[in-house]
């Protein structure tokens, strides 16, 4: 016979005598794994997958606080630092706990997060089930969160940790709940504020948590007296207050929360109204998601036809809400958990972001569970056909998600990626390009630099950023103008005035390099670059007494630098430099093999780790660096006459007399 309709929507799962022969619990136990053995099917490939230079840097690898692994130092300075515009004191203990345990191996801290993300799915799933005693809908929520490819940008990013440990804490918040309105007393109150406490240690986002404690107190856990539970939550608001004020105010200043000058509030709104519907689309046809959105101003037709929609839906189901609760409730988990990512107050210069849905899409896959169900509850074969139709959803959802994390492999394949799918992103060209660079792929970096520069002209650091990869590839006549732009865009910006001299000094400029580097002093005195290149470029004129206290002042900081972070190879190369031109040629020998190691395709690295090993005479060794340098960009002029030279001293005249040649073609006198 058809089964009973429940008045609060929720009921038992149907059944008929003798059909389900497995208890509750095996059933329940069975859901836990196949939840587990999905987000392994979908997630297991991270174990391979590199960090990518897209705040990873900022969070691991070239964090000295979280590299050093967890230390009594650490610990005081996660508490009380503001690094990257949050107060995460949590989040940054995790990262250290990862590299206390297996330092700076990729894979095991992308497993973190998967581990964190399987825990919240086992959560949630347990959850429903509690709250709803539904158990194939509450399967089918946990699901949509365990393999929806929007939740792909928070599992498969070291740097969004914060994402997938605070929404563990934000379920195990809910769980803790749930047994305090059962059994009502101090003790269980206390410990839901002290995992609300550590989910917002964790990332401020789960501010909205009262707010969803509420909507849960209409349904499913029909507790009655409004008034009361307001009340009853005026400490968790309190906490609340206390963690936006903070979070505001860290924002601020660092910088990271943009000027009314910068985004004015009215086209914030109108973002904001986009991206609630921009979200809703992308869950239900999850295509062409980037890691990076540029922001742009939406036209008065989509915005206003978002913010209609948007009414229109509210007003609806407000109006259904006693008959159909759970419709009110995720439609307004939905709207109230985005509130504080959504763009009102613009942190940072996307539009919007995929994981911003981490937590909100809770909301609509449980207004689809419930009215799917609610929708085939009379038709004869409706249960079955609802659960094909389920089990084709997640399974499409699982081969998207698990393609996603395939383009998170690398940086390179992730900033490919968001360039095929978006319009003038650049942020993904700049970031392909840093990536790109540090491959050895010069000549493909200098284009996507280019790009950045294109569409955004105006920007000091894009126009650096082009200027040095001109350098890179030997066209300093082309990288000077470029650095020239940016020190005009931004007078005060040091390193384009550092990048600028190190230019000049290549085009034979040596007193304007000078004047530049002393011009970056005064405005960072404590400058590494900007010692050790003044103090180069006095070397190279025969001042050694003005010299040195430059090269003094640089050596001990580009050491320590070293030492933090031995993986860089840009430090690797800078401290070589260094110790090159103070004539300590063993020690510079020592970094430069260790840059060209870290960073084969470096032409650079290669010939001056031949001119330190020609300084000590290891001459065969030496050729081989030059003519790794000629190899790499055939246009080096200064490398065809070293290696020139290494190969008369070897006593190969004819090929010496091949290279210097070459010289001539490229650089006519340049042998003279």
């Amino acid at each position: 016979m058809p089964r009973k309709k429940s008045n609060s929507g929720t009921g038992s799962e149907f059944r008929k005598g003798g059909e389900i022969r497995a208890s509750p619990q095996s059933l329940d136990f069975c859901i836990c794994v196949l939840l587990l053995l999905a987000i392994l099917a979908v997630y297991g490939q991270v174990r391979s997958h590199d960090f990518v230079n897209y705040d990873d840097p900022r969070y691991v690898t070239q964090n000295p606080q979280v590299r050093g692994g967890l230390t009594w130092h650490g610990l005081v300075w996660a508490f009380t630092s503001a690094h990257d515009s949050n107060w995460i004191p949590l989040t940054w203990l995790s990262h250290m706990l990862d590299c206390q345990l297996f330092g700076l191996e990729s894979g095991a801290h992308h497993f973190t997060n998967v581990a964190l993300h399987m825990l919240s799915a086992l959560l949630l799933f347990g959850l429903l089930r509690r709250m709803t005693g539904a158990r194939w809908r509450s399967a089918f929520v946990a699901l949509a969160f365990a393999l929806h490819p929007l939740h792909v940008e928070s599992v498969a990013w070291v740097a969004e940790r914060k994402d997938v440990l605070s929404a563990a804490f934000f379920f195990l918040t809910l769980w803790a709940y749930v047994d305090y309105t059962a059994r009502p007393s101090r003790g269980r109150y206390l410990l839901v504020a002290l995992i609300f406490c550590c989910g917002l240690m964790a990332k401020p986002m789960v501010v909205t948590l009262p707010f969803i404690a509420l909507l849960l107190d209409f349904w499913p856990l029909r507790r009655k007296a409004a008034a009361g539970l307001i009340l009853e939550k005026l400490s968790l608001f309190a906490l609340v207050a206390g963690a936006s004020v903070l979070t505001y105010l860290v924002q601020e200043h660092a910088g990271a929360v943009s000027s009314i000058d910068q985004v004015p509030l009215v086209a914030r709104l109108q973002n904001a109204l986009v991206s609630y519907v921009a979200y809703l689309g992308n869950f239900v046809w999850p295509a062409r998601l980037a890691v990076f959105y540029p922001y742009s101003i939406p036209p008065v037709w989509e915005w206003m036809t978002a913010g209609f929609a948007l009414a229109a839906v509210t007003v609806l189901v407000l109006r259904v809400r006693g008959r159909y609760p759970y419709a009110a409730v995720g439609w307004l988990w939905y709207l109230g958990t985005l509130v504080p990512v959504i763009g009102l107050v613009q942190a940072g210069s996307q539009s919007r972001a995929d994981r911003y849905t981490y937590i909100p899409m809770v909301g609509i896959s449980i207004v689809l569970a419930w009215g799917a169900a609610e929708a085939v509850g009379r038709w004869r074969w409706g249960r079955r056909a609802l659960a094909a139709a389920m089990v084709a959803v997640c399974s499409a959802w699982a081969v998207v998600a698990w393609f996603n994390v395939e383009h998170w492999r690398n940086s390179i394949s992730l900033f490919r990626h968001a360039i095929d799918v978006t319009t003038d992103n650049y942020v993904a060209y700049n970031n392909l390009a840093v990536a790109l660079r540090q491959a050895g792929e010069f000549d493909e970096a200098v284009s996507s630099f280019e790009s950045v520069v294109r569409i955004r002209p105006q920007d000091a650091q894009a126009r650096d950023n082009l200027g040095e990869a001109l350098m890179a590839v030997g066209r300093v006549d082309e990288a000077i103008p470029h650095l020239e732009e940016a020190i005009r865009l931004q007078p005060g910006f040091a390193k384009a005035r550092i990048d600028l001299a190190s230019a000049l000094i290549r085009s034979g400029r040596a007193a304007q390099a000078e004047a530049q580097y002393r011009a970056a002093l005064q405005l960072r005195p404590a400058s590494v670059e900007a010692h050790y290149g003044l103090g180069g470029v006095l070397a190279q004129q025969g001042r050694l007494q003005e010299a040195l206290p430059h090269l003094r002042e640089a050596l001990p900081q580009l050491v320590e630098a070293v030492g933090s972070n031995p993986g860089d190879p840009d430090l690797r190369y800078n401290l070589g430099t260094l110790l090159g031109i103070m004539g300590r040629a063993d020690e510079a020998i020592v970094q430069f093999a260790e840059a060209v190691r870290l960073q084969p395709g470096n032409p650079e690295a290669h010939f001056n780790l031949g001119t330190a090993l020609a300084a000590r005479n290891r001459l065969e060794e030496a050729r081989d660096e030059f003519a790794a340098a000629v190899r790499l960009r055939p246009d080096y002029v200064n490398a065809h006459i070293n290696l020139g030279r290494i190969l008369a001293a070897l006593g190969h005249a004819d090929e010496a007399a091949r290279e210097f040649s070459e010289a001539e073609r490229l650089k006519p006198a340049s042998l003279r």
